[in-house]
């Protein structure tokens, strides 16, 4: 399993406090929560008390309409209300725990129970006279109390302050309990969200710091959803390419070093050996040590060549490119070299107006090093053909020679930096020449490849992704011509 990385400073990453985002995200939805939580407890509050204050007032005034059904009874049994029995009317009120008034028709009181008074051998008080509600203080209820299909009086209930108190305060205590469990679950909830949200930030903030402190092999290495998760895998792909950069900066240093170590030792020994007399300066001494400042300044080119198409990816100059004309270009500026090597040169072209989207001076660059690759390892009377092809979705540039070819050990490393084979070595090449080919090719999103038979010739083929078909092709004046380089394009080898 890969390990973990630290923080170069506190040794392990940062865990437990939210740090000041996480404490701001947290004050937040913990002020929602406590806002959402107190307005639906008052929103319940006042509903469950309303609801229960209707209940228990339809109860009321149903328990009022069954007295005033008995009083009714009563009066029809004594055909008056003074003769009246209204001990059930009584019972039925005392059992519901309120104070009863009957009224005549007249608005009258003939009856109350309470407790004022002489009272009659029902237990009701007697004597007229004019009321109003009664002498409670609680909630009431009335009825009328009709006989026959007329009014011949009403009852009049007023109950005790405290009826219906219990089921609201059981009622109540619910709701205030179901609010504090509400609240609780909601700042648990905020808690874990911020946690999840702002651990990605602060590992990747931690990650940062110890990059920036040398720690190159620190990850931040989340598995999150969403935006975080792609914001720490692009951090991590970032902190890749930086290390990469780093690694071919380094292996670029040492590349140069291992390279001009060899030509420059043996200048400075011929230098050494003339200074202090013990050869002449004759002129094969000094065409020798030319030649060693010829290699240098060759290979210098070479590894100047190959930074620039190692980063070539971010500074291609793309358009429509016709890559038959580019390839005759490259072949007409190099035939001469060719030429002068003994070689005949061919020419197959292929498609007009094979397009492609690339950089023209770059793919004219990497067509050229292929033909002075060429032209470095043929022999004089070799063949080189150059052919140029396509398919539904690649476009194609061949270069092939009847030269001596290349071992089958060594085809597979061709194109490697600073590797030189038996061709190289005998021929002095600097092993970056095809190297800078791979790289350019390999910044336009295509391959190169090297095949050679067991009879000799070598086949380099080099293959391009070729765009999608639009609907009218572009016209010669859209093609876009490579632009002469502002040095001198000096051969390469392998």
């Amino acid at each position: 399993m890969t390990p973990e990385p630290r923080s170069p400073r506190a040794g392990v990453w940062p865990s437990g406090g939210l740090g000041p985002l996480g404490r701001r995200l947290f004050a937040a939805f913990a002020v929602v929560a406590l806002a959402s939580v107190a307005l639906l407890t008052a929103a319940a509050l006042i509903g469950t008390d309303r609801g229960l204050s209707s209940a228990h007032q339809a109860d009321r005034q149903r328990t009022a309409t069954r007295v005033a059904a008995a009083a009714a009874d009563a009066y029809r049994a004594a055909g008056i209300w003074t003769s009246a029995d209204l001990s059930t009317a009584r019972s039925l009120a005392s059992g519901a725990d309120a104070v009863l008034t009957v009224r005549d028709a007249e608005d009258e009181t003939v009856a109350d129970s309470s407790g004022s008074g002489s009272e009659d051998e029902h237990g009701m008080s007697g004597g007229r006279g004019h009321h109003g509600q009664g002498t409670g203080s609680g909630p009431s209820a009335s009825a009328p109390v009709v006989v026959g299909g007329h009014t011949v009086g009403s009852v009049s209930l007023v109950f005790s302050a405290g009826s219906g108190s219990a089921g609201l305060s059981v009622a109540w205590g619910w709701v205030v309990m179901a609010a504090v469990g509400a609240l609780a679950l909601a700042l648990g909830v905020s808690w874990f969200v911020t946690r999840r949200l702002t651990a990605p930030v602060v590992r990747i903030a931690a990650t940062a710091r110890a990059l920036a402190a040398g720690e190159r092999t620190a990850r931040a290495r989340i598995d999150a959803p969403g935006e975080l998760g792609d914001l720490a895998r692009a951090f991590d792909a970032m902190a890749d390419d930086v290390s990469h950069t780093e690694q071919a900066r380094h292996r670029l240093a040492a590349d140069v070093a291992h390279e001009l170590r060899t030509p420059l030792a043996s200048l400075r020994a011929g230098l050494e050996e003339l200074r202090d007399g013990y050869t002449e300066p004759t002129p094969d001494r000094l065409a020798s040590l030319h030649d060693q400042a010829l290699r240098l300044g060759r290979i210098v080119d070479d590894l100047g060549e190959l930074a620039e198409a190692e980063s070539a990816r971010v500074s291609l100059h793309l358009a429509e490119v016709d890559l038959t004309a580019l390839a005759e270009a490259a072949t007409a500026e190099r035939e001469p070299e060719l030429r002068t090597a003994g070689l005949t040169v061919r020419t197959a072209p292929g498609p007009v107006a094979l397009l492609v989207r690339a950089d023209a001076d770059r793919l004219h660059q990497a067509l050229g090093n292929l033909l002075s690759n060429t032209a470095r390892h043929c022999r004089p009377g070799d063949t080189v053909t150059v052919t140029t092809s396509a398919t539904p979705s690649e476009a194609l540039v061949e270069v092939a020679d009847t030269g001596p070819g290349i071992p089958a050990d060594e085809l597979p490393h061709v194109f490697d930096r600073l590797w030189r084979g038996a061709r190289a070595r005998a021929t002095d090449g600097s092993g970056i020449g095809l190297a800078v080919v791979k790289e350019l090719v390999t910044a336009h999103g295509g391959t190169v490849t090297a095949a050679s038979g067991p009879d000799g010739g070598t086949r380099l083929t080099l293959r391009l992704p070729r765009p999608a078909p639009q609907g009218s092709g572009l016209g010669p004046s859209s093609v876009a011509e490579p632009r002469v380089a502002s040095r001198a394009n000096t051969p390469r080898g392998i």
